[in-house]
């Protein structure tokens, strides 16, 4: 590639390159104008109001810049230049020693160096976290601040990154680029896509110390470590009951409001899960789509066949934390729970006894209606 060259008393520039891609040849438009004698500057002013026709693109000569043919973008230095050109050309002469990535600056190679040694030479003065790059220092100081100088123009929401407002617009303008190869269900966010793809993989990466189990989001392993440690910081402001789930804790407040928005179109029951309706719709279509690997045993829903699989496993992943004794289902360790607690939360309407299990008061209600189910049908 060619550029113009323009002499004047203190600046001569007589450099010339060649980049690879044979339709960047033959093209000129690097100038420098020096604001010398009065005829440069005349002739400069005249050759401004020109524009180069190159590949069919109108390029306009700016004004002490070096301007790119390729995309109009304009650089106050030509080494900017010729670094932005390496782009284009596809050339990336620095390579990392490491894993034998490329770039096409030194300060990209020199920043990505910092990945194998750990370097993060910049500290926050506030909090003392480190980063490896000073415009993640810069963005991480907003936390500090506040700032949040990036506003969406639909809805006023304000972000303190402009990738951040760019992933939210997507909200308003619908827009889904990332997409499955697998199934073509599409995703407003990469990470998303990449979480998606593990459904089709089976990757579960996110392993858990305590038993092994594994998972496919470092959500779920975080919800699932809870199992272990007891804790349970979402607590119900009407009965005062805890839960290690925030999404628990509102289907659990669907008990206490009533509230049912899930009715099957079959036989009009309502229900205050969907999932407790999709299992229910099964009665309707007989349909048992979870198969035991092991035993062939189906199941309605998914989670009566997660349960049952502990069976073959021998997982009890829900301990008590008062003797320690474990359990293969969270009912089953709630149940026992009422032992040490003295809960008996179940009461006949009849007779005002209370029971810690409600088979117990099933099989009491009995004594007072004088159904015998379970006798035999020769001593009727």
């Amino acid at each position: 590639m060619a550029f113009i060259k323009e002499e004047s008393e203190d600046v001569k520039i007589e450099e010339t390159f060649t980049v690879k891609q044979e339709d960047l040849q033959e093209q000129t438009d690097l100038i420098e104008v020096n604001e010398g004698s009065k005829e440069e500057e005349h002739r400069v002013k005249i050759e401004e109001k020109n524009y180069l026709q190159t590949d069919g693109i109108l390029k306009r000569r700016d004004k002490n810049h070096f301007i790119c043919t390729q995309c109009v973008k304009s650089f106050g230095r030509k080494d900017d230049l010729k670094f932005h050109m390496m782009i284009h050309a596809g050339e990336k002469p620095f390579t990392c020693t490491q894993c034998g990535k490329s770039f096409n600056q030194s300060s990209s190679l020199k920043i990505h160096m910092r990945i194998h040694t750990g370097e993060k030479p910049f500290t926050c003065t506030q909090c003392g976290k480190s980063f490896s790059q000073s415009s993640s220092l810069n963005l991480h100081m907003r936390i500090h601040t506040g700032e949040k100088p990036f506003t969406c123009t639909q809805c006023g929401k304000s972000f303190s990154q402009s990738s951040s407002l760019n992933l939210h617009m997507r909200i308003h303008t619908g827009e889904k680029p990332f997409t499955c190869t697998q199934c073509g269900k599409s995703f407003s966010q990469s990470s998303s896509l990449n979480l998606h793809v593990r459904i089709h993989t089976g990757e579960k990466p996110f392993t858990c110390p305590q038993c092994g189990k594994s998972f496919s989001h470092s959500s779920h392993l975080n919800c699932h470590m809870k199992i272990h440690t007891g804790e349970k910081p979402f607590t119900c402001p009407h009965c005062g009951k805890s839960f290690s789930q925030s999404s628990h804790l509102n289907c659990h407040m669907k008990i206490h409001t009533g509230e049912k928005p899930f009715t099957c179109p079959q036989c009009g029951k309502s229900f205050s899960q969907s999932s407790n309706l999709n299992c229910h719709m099964t009665i309707h279509t007989g349909e048992k789509p979870f198969t035991c690997t092991q035993c062939g045993k189906s199941f309605t829903c998914s989670s009566h066949l997660h349960q049952h699989m502990r069976i073959h496993t021998g997982e009890k992943p829900f301990t008590c934390t008062q003797c320690g004794k474990c359990f293969n289902c969270s009912s089953h360790l709630n149940q026992h729970i009422r032992i040490h607690s003295g809960e008996k939360p179940f009461t006949c309407t009849q007779c005002g006894k209370s029971f810690s299990q409600s088979s117990h008061l099933n099989q009491h209600i009995m004594s007072h209606t004088g159904e015998k189910p379970f006798m035999s049908n020769h001593l009727v």
